[in-house]
């Protein structure tokens, strides 16, 4: 089996060369650790790596075509890992679903990067059924495989692991290829960052649909270490693992830090790092969880500030526990490998302390979006990937955030694109526009809000609309508050004033309602 190879020029993904399956190669050097915990069930790597060949032989009677596109749909749990690796190993592509998508916007994901096979658990087949009206097939899956075979692989490394959506500042998806290339260079950034121990036991609750939660598979695969899968985010699931297993690590949105401080008197004695991201964790949040720990006995601060995305396969940079106290509203410095820049509009590097566009460089960046050549057009520039969120360094290098996305929201680590949700509000016989912007919230960070203008000589009510949205729009994009006018403000250019529309809804009080449902 072909070892490790550090390649002579990180920059280079063509020299990259390592062994051909991840797993394989990790169960032949410790087939007897600890690979995987869901609850009280344990797998070693040699039985996980079992259940992986047993699927290679239910996905093969599939006849997917080679370098085929599997699209996945479904929670966190024993099949979809073995489904992640599988996928893999027979050379194809993974494109995670999102389990909290409507029928209307699968469809629209499926048919962008055309899926030649989409599997899902029973309990997401009559969602996907509606979605998927003509092509591609559908196969239910049950988490029942074939007899113990073993499979050659056919994986490339500089080919896309997966396809993973997102979203532009359009509110139009965009699926970002992610290579294993990128997983690598990642895994191994955010371990010389990090740190890395042999008995981690690494929690995440994070769907493995989103980047954050399909890298910690990889990169545990990578250390040898153990992930302790979650099939959703429960507080009282996640407290109980915190207490009676001996959790390393684990990674959370602001919103589950806030939960878990709140429900609890201490953090265990095992636990080493609690590493924060998909959306900005405020100052006040970071030292409430890190005063946890301090007043309890810890010899450090225990939380890392964190800023990644999906071009990038996660992480960005981090800052370090010991540097929280003094500079908790940073997210620290690049990992290693990954370059930043902050630009001004024509792409131009600026000072120190000067605010501009982030701009991320390295291994990490995607190669691009699928079938969409004007965002690749607009994102990657003389080399940069242009992230569209606005920053400063400070002299120390740190990099501090100062706005997501132009008008993105980010509400309990979901992002949230207003053109989106305005887009859906205006499809109302009664509705002349839109405009939906975040406002602050202490437990989601932000929450959705709208200001509606009503056409002459209509009415709606706001329950009414978000009956309209429900079957257009995830649970976590409907608003939470929504208020109507006769006429919305506008620049002087004749755009609509967003800031004076968020000042207005920020006067008033979200009436209680159903948006964030599953």
């Amino acid at each position: 089996m072909t070892p490790f190879k550090i390649p002579r020029n990180p920059k280079d993904p063509s020299l990259f060369t390592a062994p051909p399956d991840w797993l394989n190669a990790r169960t032949a050097v410790s087939p007897h650790a600890l690979a995987l915990t869901i609850g009280e069930q344990r797998w070693t790597y040699a039985e996980l790596n079992e259940l992986v060949n047993r699927a290679c032989g239910w996905l093969e009677e599939l006849d997917v075509p080679a370098h085929g596109r599997v699209g996945l749909l479904m929670g966190n749990s024993l099949a979809y890992v073995c489904l992640v690796y599988a996928v893999a190993r027979l050379g194809h592509t993974l494109v995670p679903l999102n389990t909290r998508l409507t029928a209307v916007e699968l469809a629209w994901q499926i048919e962008q990067v055309a899926c030649d096979v989409v599997l899902c658990s029973p309990d997401q087949q009559e969602k996907l059924t509606t979605a998927v009206v003509i092509s591609p097939p559908q196969l239910f899956h049950h988490p029942t495989w074939n007899a113990p075979s073993r499979w050659s692989t056919a994986t490339n490394q500089t080919q896309a692991q997966a396809i993973l959506f997102t979203s532009g500042t359009t509110g139009n998806p965009k699926g970002v290829a992610i290579s294993f290339v990128n997983h690598f260079y990642s895994a191994l950034g955010s371990a010389y960052k990090l740190g890395v121990l042999p008995a981690d036991l690494w929690l995440s609750c994070l769907p493995i649909y989103h980047v954050g939660g399909l890298a910690v598979i990889f990169r545990s695969c990578l250390y040898g270490t153990a992930v302790d899968l979650h099939p959703r985010w429960d507080l009282d699931a996640v407290n109980h693992a915190l207490d009676s297993k001996r959790i390393t690590l684990i990674s959370v949105v602001p919103t589950m830090l806030y939960r878990l401080g709140q429900s609890r008197t201490a953090w265990p004695d095992s636990l080493r790092l609690i590493l924060v991201g998909g959306a900005a964790a405020t100052p006040e949040l970071v030292a409430q969880a890190n005063g946890l720990a301090l007043s309890r006995g810890h010899a450090r601060p225990l939380v890392a500030t964190t800023y990644g995305m999906t071009e990038t396969t996660s992480q960005i940079a981090t800052l370090l526990p010991a540097h929280t106290a003094v500079k908790p509203a940073s997210v620290g410095q690049p990992l290693l490998f990954t370059q930043l820049q902050i630009m001004d509009e024509r792409g131009q590097s600026l000072p120190t302390g000067e605010i501009g566009e982030i701009g991320v460089q390295g291994p990490t960046v995607t190669s691009g979006y699928v079938n969409n050549e004007p965002a690749n057009a607009a994102r990657f520039v003389n080399g940069w990937f242009r992230t569209g969120d606005m920053g400063y360094q400070d002299a120390d290098g740190d990099l501090w955030l100062v706005q997501r996305r132009a008008d993105l929201i980010v509400s309990g680590g979901e992002n949230v694109y207003p053109a989106e949700v305005e887009r859906v509000l205006r499809a109302h016989t009664a509705v002349v526009e839109a405009c939906v912007v975040g406002l602050p919230d202490p437990e989601w960070g932000q929450k959705v809000a709208a200001l509606v203008q009503l056409a002459p000589d209509k009415t709606v009510t706001a329950e009414a609309l978000l009956a309209f949205g429900r079957g257009k729009l995830a649970g976590y994009k409907q608003p939470r508050l929504i208020q109507f006018t006769t006429s919305l403000p506008l620049t002087a250019s004749g755009k609509i004033a967003r800031q004076q529309v968020q000042a207005l809804l920020s006067q008033h009080r979200p009436p209680p309602d159903e948006s964030r449902a599953q």
